[in-house]
């Protein structure tokens, strides 16, 4: 049995804050891999979260380099997992840029569908979002700043965790 409780925002935004322009030992930093946007945004996601889901292949988890999903640090794998997981961790609905709050996820992409790039919203300002990320380390961008063709937004409804017996 699973129940659904709250996505901490202020954690993850939190998490951001502390870490955009560095990097956290505890996991790898793969800036020099093809980047290092997504593992850096599921690292915010899990504090504000505190559940991965172990599922092989199709979870979402990082327990070293070598042993992780490929949610926790590629662009369309992490969609696929937050808007799709009926099972353990963090679970999102795609939404429109009007109902982003701190803590939710925008991905950028190429109008051929091809997303390459993860944000987390630290702060909505009017009808201005600000991001911070990884690979080009930024903190309270404008997403307005950034070269894309399409974003797709990611709203968090919850986190599903073991049912307390």
């Amino acid at each position: 049995m699973l129940s659904t409780k709250p996505y901490n925002r202020t954690r993850a935004v939190q998490y951001a804050r502390r870490w955009a322009f560095s990097r956290n030992p505890a996991y790898y930093d793969f800036s020099k891999l093809g980047g290092d946007c997504t593992n850096f945004i599921s690292q915010c996601i899990y504090a504000g979260a505190c559940q991965m889901n172990l599922t092989p292949t199709f979870g979402w988890y990082y327990l070293s380099p070598e042993n992780r999903a490929p949610s926790w640090s590629g662009v369309p794998f992490l969609y696929n997992f937050l808007t799709s997981n009926q099972g353990l961790g963090p679970f999102a609905r795609d939404a429109g840029p009007e109902e982003m709050e701190p803590g939710d996820v925008v991905q950028l992409g190429s109008m051929q569908g091809e997303f390459y790039h993860s944000l987390l919203v630290t702060r909505v300002w009017g009808s201005s979002i600000l991001v911070a990320t990884h690979t080009y380390d930024a903190l309270d961008r404008p997403q307005s700043s950034y070269d894309y063709e399409v974003a797709r937004y990611l709203h968090f409804e919850g986190v599903r965790v073991p049912a307390q017996s």
